[in-house]
């Protein structure tokens, strides 16, 4: 969930790592440091406490000249945001060492390590690797052999890389369940968690794979698997279609990733329908047959974590609604713990924007053991790890999403399941009818993004009355349900409000008792077969005294009056609903924490990429 660069080149890296941290901050934000090692050989390290821009100016008043180096931006695990506990790690002031993961046997680690007259400065499991490796300098002839002999006395997930001042011409790095990213240059090499932190000096990238250990140097980059063999890792050209680096015109990136969606949910589409059918080739390429997998599934189970869950959820409704297939939606966390059931011809999807998703992809790892017909990944990263392991791919394509709290990536989740959803239900059944109605839903959903974005003014007027609100509950039912989840999950994340959904049929069983003046309940309230039961549901809080906040299908007949609020909605096919339904959400949390006064891109204690338990 940290955020690593590092470079091997002739000229001097310190402003390239740390412009590198600028881009990769939205997965950590805690601290952030930078270690040279300069023309004499001297290793020269810089470290503050909050955002990178502290540590640039720290760089900028005492500029760091060399051409070997390594930086780390900082979510924190073990110990607390400080100084000392950011990174990079140093041992012996030769080793210098930053890491994303956990290393679950550190305390063992460090207990053998003091007996051999260690020092630690840190509260961080880190810190162990520095000296570790220093440790077995001492009989090791290399630092790649060193940290290869480290590697193995590690329990737990690492991407990591180490550099020592005495050999200034290389460094060594080493994947095992945390992502690592080769950036090839012409006389010079880098390395990062995530290639966005690269786009700058190269376009050319090899990932590492599971259990790889890499020596790199300004003109070689020698990988070496698990058992020690060298290997080849290809290396691609990035087709990263613009660099998301910029805010432009928008105060905070999650703005600008909302009014995104239109363009987002017109590349998912791209190419993907033909006529009035889909292009499988989306689910994997010409060498995958998808229609061959497919055609046989009897079951889909969906594992995924946070926002991808919710559109997870909603995919169950799909997928037993249109296609006729059974289909279960469990936390990934949850389905790595427990002892499960595979039914017959069972699909397995795993949803993730990064394809990082610690607990995400050692589900998958684990579906694969147990013995699912197939896997299919719904993901927004080319080559990240999802992507690699899945036996098919759907990419969103919906670009680079820089604010934590997920916007364009989720309703391209949508897109993408939905496209799942008439993939398998056209070889179960399917009616011609069907199948047409809803690919012209998905074709008319930029259009009518476009109609509720329009509404942005009013739902920014009704957020100035959360400004003194601590607690709220979303409403929904049927597939609109993950969707009233969803929008709790947003306004929590980042303007720091309790919230909580219900199915609104619920209410009488418990969550009632929580209704006064001070309880903004939200619904979400598409014209559908079960508008008639919502409006039953509103009536039971109204009688409590609840102040009601609807975003409302326009010909649904919700009026206003002083214990409800109606922002009406574009009427849309019931099918794209939620997705639909989604935007006004995300509006009403981003201006609500703009009158919290939240960081809304960075909230607290949370970052973008998940890649530990």
């Amino acid at each position: 969930m940290c955020g690593i660069v590092g470079a091997v080149a002739q000229r001097d890296v310190a402003d390239i790592l740390v412009e590198g941290l600028r881009r990769l901050e939205y997965r950590g934000y805690d601290s952030a440091g930078v270690a040279i090692i300069n023309n004499d050989k001297e290793l020269q390290r810089v470290r503050r406490l909050g955002k990178v821009q502290e540590l640039a100016d720290a760089v900028q008043s005492n500029p760091l000249n060399g051409g070997t180096g390594i930086a780390h931006t900082r979510w924190a695990t073990h110990g607390v945001p400080s100084e000392e506990n950011a990174h990079p790690h140093v041992s012996s002031d030769n080793i210098a060492v930053v890491h994303n993961g956990i290393i679950e046997n550190h305390q063992e680690l460090k207990n053998l390590l003091i007996e051999q007259g260690y020092a630690f400065t840190s509260q961080t499991d880190t810190e162990v690797i520095a000296h570790l490796v220093d440790h077995l300098l001492k009989t090791e002839k290399t630092l790649l052999a060193a940290v290869q002999a480290a590697c193995k006395q590690f329990i737990g997930a690492y991407g990591t890389v180490i550099m020592d001042r005495r050999d200034p011409e290389r460094v060594v790095v080493a994947r095992s369940g945390s992502p690592l990213v080769i950036g090839y240059g012409l006389g010079e090499n880098f390395l990062a968690s995530d290639m966005m932190a690269l786009l700058p000096v190269t376009r050319k990238f090899a990932f590492l794979e599971e259990g790889d250990v890499a020596e790199i140097t300004r003109f070689e980059v020698n990988i070496f698997d698990k058992d020690g063999k060298a290997v080849e890792r290809e290396a691609t050209e990035a087709q990263v279609s613009h660099d998301a680096g910029d805010k432009g015109e928008y105060r905070h990136y999650m703005l600008k990733e909302i009014y995104e969606q239109p363009t987002a949910i017109r590349n998912t589409l791209e190419n993907r329908i033909l006529g009035n059918d889909i292009n499988t080739e989306a689910f994997g390429g010409a060498d995958v047959n998808a229609d061959e997998i497919l055609k046989n599934i009897e079951h889909v189970q969906i594992i995924a974590c946070g926002t991808s869950y919710h559109s997870g959820m909603v995919a169950r409704y799909w997928l037993e609604q249109y296609a006729g297939v059974s289909c279960n939606v469990e936390i990934a966390s949850e389905f790595r713990y427990r002892k499960s059931f595979v039914p017959n011809n069972a699909l397995l999807v795993t949803i993730s924007q990064s394809g990082e998703t610690a607990d995400t992809l050692a589900a998958l790892r684990l579906g694969k053991e147990l013995g699912y017909a197939a896997s299919l990944t719904i993901c927004n990263v080319p080559g990240s790890s999802l992507v690699r392991e899945s036996d098919m791919a759907f990419m969103t394509k919906a670009g680079a999403e820089i604010g934590v709290a997920s916007t364009k990536a989720f309703t391209t989740q949508l897109v993408g399941l939905m496209m799942m959803t008439i993939a398998i239900g056209k070889n179960k059944g399917m009616g011609a009818d069907v199948q047409q109605e809803l690919l012209q839903a998905l074709m008319s959903l930029p259009a009518k993004i476009d109609e509720v974005l329009a509404l942005a003014k009013d739902i920014e007027a009704l957020a100035e009355d959360f400004a003194d609100k601590h607690h709220s509950l979303f409403l929904g039912r049927g597939d609109q349900y993950p969707i009233a989840m969803e929008g709790a999950l947003k306004l929590k994340e980042i303007s720091y409000i309790h919230a909580e959904a219900y199915a609104a049929g619920e209410l009488k069983h418990g969550p009632l008792a929580l209704i006064d003046a001070d309880m903004p309940v939200i619904v979400v309230a598409p014209k559908n077969d079960l508008i008639e039961k919502l409006k039953s549901n509103v009536e039971e809080v109204r009688a409590r005294g609840g102040l009601m906040y609807v975003f409302a299908d326009k010909d649904a007949n919700f009026a206003s009056d002083d214990t409800m609020k109606v922002i009406p909605v574009p009427h849309c096919e019931e099918a794209i609903a939620p997705i639909v339904y989604t935007l006004p959400l995300q509006l009403l949390s981003y201006y609500v924490a703009i009158i919290k006064g939240t960081d809304v891109d960075q909230p607290r204690n949370l970052a973008k990429s998940v890649t530990v338990e």
